[in-house]
């Protein structure tokens, strides 16, 4: 890397959740671990994998009897995200004694910036690396690959380029022969149907989209192609966005606000959909009212038990909001007009989702003729303070009752935490 050049470094925490429940309990050590959802709730597939379960084949995903059937020693464990949430907050904690610029990709990913602080810490940026890792080893338990580059997208590649706990430096002179020859999948934001299509027009490796013309870019893609080039050739300027410790997050322009659950059982009845649209609800609406938003629009996702097909279908509220009640209002008169409901018709999954945001201080605007009725948002909010002091199943609404197999779920805490997107403000 030139001098001129940024020192950003991406640590990437190897099998994260296998790899905390093997660091707080030391006889799981050496074994075979997969951390997977509840079979019995039908959420039977495999989170994570340690790295002992990785070398019998066992992928991120599957069917938790497909990994049995490669492993009959496997040793299955519940998720405990508290406990993730923990160490993850414990290894940026660590990271934060580098440089005050720490951006989160998810409970298991971090950005750094340490162009300004390196020199405080020896001045090269390998060993620094390497001094970070073995901290991660020996004060959580737990290993990091860690890429180290000018630019966030190459950091990010070298942290993938070798695992578990590895160290990757790409610089000026050997991205060509890293990351230009790498399959163009490798890339950051190049999932399988993007990845179809450049196949088809013979575009396989980074290399080849990074030399894709104006024209094609273009023509197949719009925007996101040249951003994609943007990211295949390193000249992707994004900052490293600081990390605030009282947010527990980054900075970031949060689009929507949803949740989706796979039901323990084939949803037949009205009742049964309403108290899963009612649990959703709520804890979309609980996050849009901690962060400050409003919602215009409400939507829902239905999936078939019969052939897994699905929809979704979307209406625009009267005015925005942020009350449960409003949510669940919307979103469950979307389901009754879509939905007949009986064994021939089973359900198994549902969304809902509350987007087209707004501030929560900007003020709506009443209709001259409409009765001042009950704030739902401000009872919501008294609610909200009792779940932050005593838990969110502390109240719960008599609507999530009619289903007794919902009954205890604490939907906003209890549901996988996913990577926040790239791309902000």
């Amino acid at each position: 890397m030139e001098c001129s050049d940024r020192i950003i470094f991406h640590s990437d925490m190897n099998s994260f959740y296998a790899s905390v429940e093997q660091a707080e309990r030391p006889e799981l050590r050496g074994k075979p671990v997969v951390v997977a959802g509840k079979e019995e709730l039908r959420h039977g597939i495999v989170l994570t994998k340690s790295i002992e379960a990785k070398k019998y084949g066992i992928q991120t995903a599957e069917a938790l009897w497909q990994a049995r059937a490669k492993c009959p020693d496997l040793i299955v464990l519940p998720p405990r995200y508290r406990l993730y949430r923990r160490y993850s907050e414990m290894a940026r904690n660590i990271y934060y004694q580098y440089t005050d610029l720490v951006e989160p990709f998810g409970l298991d990913e971090c950005w750094l910036d340490l162009t300004g602080s390196l020199a405080l810490h020896g001045g090269d940026a390998n060993l620094v690396a390497r001094e970070i890792s073995e901290r991660i080893k020996a004060e959580l338990g737990c290993t990091v690959s860690i890429g180290v580059s000018w630019n966030k997208i190459f950091a990010k590649f070298g942290s993938d380029y070798k695992k578990p706990d590895a160290i990757t430096c790409v610089t000026r002179q050997n991205y060509r022969r890293i990351v230009w020859g790498a399959p163009v999948r490798d890339l950051l934001y190049v999932g399988p149907a993007t990845e179809r299509k450049l196949h088809a027009y013979g575009i396989c490796t980074i290399g080849q989209l990074a030399s894709a013309s104006d024209a094609y870019l273009q023509r197949k893609f719009g925007k996101i192609g040249f951003v994609l080039r943007t990211f295949a050739r390193g000249e992707d300027a994004t900052p490293v966005k600081p990390y605030d410790p009282s947010m527990r997050d980054v900075e970031r322009e949060v689009k929507s606000y949803g949740n989706g659950l796979t039901a323990p059982h084939p949803i037949t009845s009205a009742a049964d959909a309403r108290a899963l649209i009612w649990l959703l609800s709520e804890s979309v609406a609980q996050r849009m009212r901690a962060d400050g938003v409003r919602a215009r629009t409400v939507s829902i996702g239905v999936r078939s038990d019969v052939d897994l097909s699905g929809y979704g279908c979307q209406v625009k509220l009267e005015r925005p909001s942020c009350a449960t009640r409003h949510v669940a209002h919307a979103a469950w008169d979307l389901l009754r007009a879509c939905e007949p409901f009986g064994e021939d018709h089973p359900i198994r999954a549902l969304h809902v989702r509350a987007s087209d945001l707004v501030e929560a201080r900007r003020t709506n605007q009443l209709s001259l003729f409409e009765a001042s009725g009950p704030d739902w948002e401000e009872l919501d909010m008294c609610i909200d303070e009792l779940r932050r002091r005593f838990g969110n199943t502390c109240i719960i609404r008599g609507t999530e009752l009619l289903d007794e197999s919902l009954v205890g779920m604490d939907i906003k805490d209890e549901n996988t935490v996913h990577p926040v997107g790239y791309f902000h403000r």
